[in-house]
């Protein structure tokens, strides 16, 4: 495109020194075809005038442009053709033909405008952030109560199951965003699928005890470290906002939606002054997860978020798990 735009702006040169040197002949017709477009310029003592013809059959508007002392017909290039001229006219040192690189950049995106993809991918997201559970449990039912074994003349409460939240505790990788244009490419529906890592680091040293019947102890005090993970299987389902879809991924963004997990495994890790031990097992947490989710992002990081609807655990305590965080995007 740039050869041919080039090619077109060097025939109007060379046709217009001719037509300032030619004084003797009273008519003459030239003709320059430029691949689909015909150049035809006709010189006589009264007129010196060049028609550009559209020969490919486009249909377009009719547009007329004058350089120096010639008038060009063009069709369909109006907008950025006359800044060409206007920069002709004005022509003045570099700052002049800066200028023009700048008009013919314009004219280029103008005549081949990037056409817009009606499904997109991203393939390896990854997110770093935070894990934790909204507790509603009542801890005056003997439901909540019995969860925790041997508790001696203190009760269990909110403070045996505490998370902190000052470590990075949430880590997601999905294998593929996919985004289907639905109205423009503005607005889309998202969806892909990956795995998310929740890893609940507990303040006290509660220890869960897998059987039949799973349950919870108080252990030790000397625990370092003691974690709950709890890793799922998980399709997000989004409908997704790009105000500007022209920008591609420097555009503002916004996602909300729902996303289906299953959990495929469980752990608790703890780590004391005797070592470290790892008991792998789904206790007594919930298969299945189901949680809102939502994104908002300028350009290719994202923040995150979701809420489960569902609990973490099948019985016991009233735990509803949100992660927050920040999204990276290829």
């Amino acid at each position: 495109m740039k050869q041919t735009l080039l090619t077109f702006l060097l025939g109007i040169f060379g046709l217009f020194s001719f037509a300032q040197q030619d004084t003797t002949t009273k008519q003459k017709v030239d003709t320059i075809r430029v691949g689909g477009i015909t150049i035809i310029k006709t010189d006589s003592d009264k007129r010196k005038e060049i028609r550009v013809v559209d020969t490919t059959g486009i249909q377009v508007s009719i547009d007329t442009l004058k350089v120096g002392g010639l008038t060009i017909i063009g069709k369909g290039i109006s907008q950025s053709i006359n800044e060409v001229g206007k920069a002709l006219e004005n022509l003045n040192g570099l700052s002049a033909l800066g200028e023009l690189k700048d008009i013919g950049d314009k004219t280029l995106d103008m005549l081949k405008k990037k056409k817009l993809k009606k499904v997109s991918t991203n393939w390896f997201v990854w997110d770093l952030g935070f894990a934790g559970y909204n507790d509603k449990t009542n801890y005056a039912t003997s439901e909540a109560q019995n969860f925790l074994h041997d508790q001696g003349i203190i009760p269990a409460s909110k403070g045996d199951f505490a998370v902190k939240g000052s470590r990075i505790s949430n880590f997601n990788l999905w294998f593929f965003m996919q985004r289907v244009s639905i109205a423009a490419s503005v607005l889309n529906l998202k969806y892909g699928l990956g795995i998310e890592s929740n890893n609940y680091f507990f303040k006290s040293d509660i220890t869960y005890v897998d059987g039949l019947s799973p349950y919870t102890i108080r252990g030790n005090s000397d625990l370092s470290k003691n974690k709950l993970v709890a890793n799922y299987l998980t399709i997000p389902l989004m409908i997704n906002v790009n105000t500007n879809p022209r920008k591609g991924k420097k555009g503002f963004q916004l996602s909300a939606g729902i996303s289906g997990g299953y959990l495929y495994s469980s752990k608790q890790k703890q780590k004391g002054s005797s070592g470290t031990t790892r008991n792998k097992t789904d206790f007594n947490l919930e298969r299945w997860k189901l949680s809102y989710v939502g994104e908002l992002g300028l350009g290719p990081v994202k923040l995150y978020g979701s809420m489960a609807t569902t609990k973490l655990h099948q019985y016991g305590l009233d735990q509803h798990p949100y992660t927050i965080g920040v999204r990276f995007s290829n």
